[in-house]
C-alpha cells in the first residue's frame, strides 16, 4: 500500500513514521528543502519521545521516504494525507490557504483514483472546499479521474504521540463513500489489535469532533483554574477538591490539575477557531469565550504571587524559571505560559535565569538574549531571589531541598504546577506559593 503525507510538521511526521512502522510505503513531502535533507540524515525538526529512532529505522528499511516533489510522490498512491498548518488568522479563524493549495496541486497531478484525507485540524466544511478545489483542477485537465475525500482528525498528545498513534483509544474517520471507507479500514487495521474502534461518521461530524474534543479539554483546565483561584480566597485546598471531584467517574481525574494555563499548538488555536466558526454561523459560544478569558488571566497568576511577595518593583531581583515548554516531554513553545510569565517579570525590572530539559533552543527563538540560559536546574538557582516552577518535568519533582536552600539567596518557591508539598517545603524553611492553596 502506497501513501503520501503532505507536511512534515508534528502531525505529518508522526503519521508518516507510524504508517511506515506497520509496513506501508510512505512518502512525506514538504516544501522546506533543508528540513527534508535533515530528515534524510536523521535530524528531527521537532522533539517527540521515540520519534527519532522510529524515523531512522523506517527510512533505513526503505519504507519511509522524504521529498520536496509532490508531483512524483503522489503517483499511484491510494491515499494522500494533507497535514499542513492551519494557523489562526487575526480574527481567530483557521487559515486554510495551505490546505487548499495542496488540494489544488493534487488535482493538477494525480494519476489514479485515491482518497484525499484532511489530517490537519480544519473547520467544518473544509472537506467540501478540498473536494471542490481538486475537481476544479481535474476539470481544467479534462480528466475523468475519480477521487474520494475523508476527514481523519488526529488526537495525539505531545510527548506521547507515537504510543497514541500505534495504540489509539479510537480512530475517527469522516467519509461519504464506501470506497473511502475500504481504503481507510485497510490503512488502520494494523493499529486496532487492542480492540479499540474506528468510528466512521459523516465528514462534517468528524471535522467537528476534533474541535469539540480539544475545546472540552481546554474547558476542564480553565474550570479547574477558576476553582483553584476561588479556593485561595476561601481558604480551601484545591488539591483536596481535585481528588474529591476526580473520583467521580462522570468527571474523571484527567485535565483537572490547576496550573498557569494551557498553551501549545492545539488548544488555543482550536478554541479560537471554534468560537469563530460559531460566530460565522450566527451563534455565540459563551462557555468557550469564558474559557479563553480564564486561561489568559491564569498566565498571570504566578507573576501576581511574585508581586505579592516582593512588591510591584522587581528591579535588582533575579528569578530562576524551571520549565519553558508548554508541557513536559516536548520542546513546543507555542502559546507557552512561560513566555508570558517571563516577559511580565522582565517588564517589572527582574532578571531571569531559565532552564528546560529540551526546549532551550526553541526558547531562544522566542526570548532571545533577554534571559540567561542555564546548563541545568541547579545552575539556574545560583544567587537568585526565588524559583518559579512553570513546567512539571519529572526531573523537577523530587529536587534536593538542601541544595536548593543553599543556592537561593531567598528561599522562596512559586510552584505553578503544584508538584511540591506545602508543609514539606515550609518545614525546610521555604516560603511556598502554589496554585489554589492558601
Amino acid at each position: 500500500m502506497k501513501v503520501a503525507v503532505v507536511g512534515t510538521g508534528y502531525v505529518g511526521l508522526v503519521t508518516g513514521a507510524c504508517f511506515a512502522e506497520v509496513g506501508i510505503d510512505v512518502t512525506c513531502i514538504d516544501i522546506d528543502q533543508k528540513k527534508i535533507e535533515g530528515l534524510k540524515k536523521g535530524i528531527m525538526p521537532i522533539y517527540e519521545s521515540g520519534l527519532e529512532p522510529l524515523v531512522k529505522r523506517n527510512y533505513d528499511k526503505g519504507r519511509l521516504h522524504f521529498s520536496t516533489n509532490l508531483v512524483s510522490s503522489i503517483q499511484d498512491c491510494e491515499a494522500a494525507f494533507i497535514a499542513v498548518g492551519t494557523p489562526p488568522g487575526e480574527d481567530g479563524s483557521a487559515d486554510l490557504k495551505y490546505v487548499i493549495g495542496v488540494a489544488r496541486e493534487i488535482g493538477q497531478h494525480m494519476n489514479n483514483h485515491m482518497v484525499v484525507v484532511t489530517k490537519s485540524t480544519v473547520p467544518v466544511g473544509t472537506s467540501l472546499k478540498v473536494k471542490a478545489a481538486i475537481r476544479e483542477e481535474l476539470d481544467k485537465r479534462n480528466s475523468d479521474l475519480t477521487f474520494d475525500v475523508a476527514s481523519n482528525p488526529e488526537f495525539l498528545k505531545e510527548g506521547a504521540a507515537i504510543q497514541d498513534f500505534l495504540k489509539p483509544d479510537r480512530i475517527v474517520v469522516g467519509i461519504d463513500s464506501d470506497s473511502a471507507k475500504d481504503i481507510m479500514e485497510r490503512l488502520y487495521k494494523p493499529f486496532l489489535l487492542n480492540g479499540h474502534p474506528t468510528i466512521f461518521m459523516d465528514i462534517p461530524s468528524a471535522e467537528m469532533t476534533k474541535y469539540a474534543a480539544n475545546s472540552m479539554l481546554a474547558t476542564k483546565i480553565s474550570f479547574m483554574n477558576d476553582i483553584a483561584n476561588l479556593c485561595e480566597i476561601m481558604g480551601a485546598d484545591v488539591n483536596m477538591v481535585r481528588k474529591g471531584i476526580g473520583s467521580d467517574n462522570r468527571i474523571g481525574n484527567k485535565f483537572i490539575y490547576p496550573g498557569v494555563g494551557y498553551g501549545g499548538s492545539c488548544f488555543p488555536k482550536d478554541v479560537k477557531a471554534l468560537i469563530r466558526t460559531a460566530e460565522d454561523n450566527g451563534y455565540s459560544m459563551e462557555v468557550l469565550k469564558s474559557v479563553e478569558v480564564v486561561n489568559e488571566k491564569q498566565k498571570s497568576v504566578l507573576v501576581n504571587k511574585v508581586h505579592s511577595h516582593y512588591g510591584s518593583d522587581l528591579k535588582g531581583l533575579t528569578f530562576a524559571v524551571w520549565g519553558l515548554a508548554f508541557k513536559p516531554k516536548t520542546d513546543d513553545m507555542r502559546e507557552a505560559p512561560s513566555v508570558v510569565i517571563i516577559n511580565a517579570l522582565l517588564e517589572a525590572g527582574a532578571k531571569i535565569k531559565a532552564y528546560d530539559p529540551v526546549a532551550m533552543e526553541e526558547a531562544k527563538h522566542q526570548l532571545g538574549d533577554t534571559v540567561t540560559y542555564s546548563k541545568d536546574e541547579y545552575d539556574a538557582l545560583i544567587d537568585v531571589d526565588g524559583l518559579l516552577v512553570v513546567t512539571e518535568w519529572s526531573e523537577f519533582r523530587i529536587p534536593n531541598l538542601d541544595v536548593i536552600g543553599k543556592l537561593l539567596k531567598n528561599k522562596v518557591i512559586f510552584d505553578g504546577r503544584n508538584i511540591y508539598n506545602k508543609e514539606e517545603l515550609e518545614s525546610h524553611g521555604f516560603d511556598y506559593y502554589g496554585i489554589g492553596i492558601k
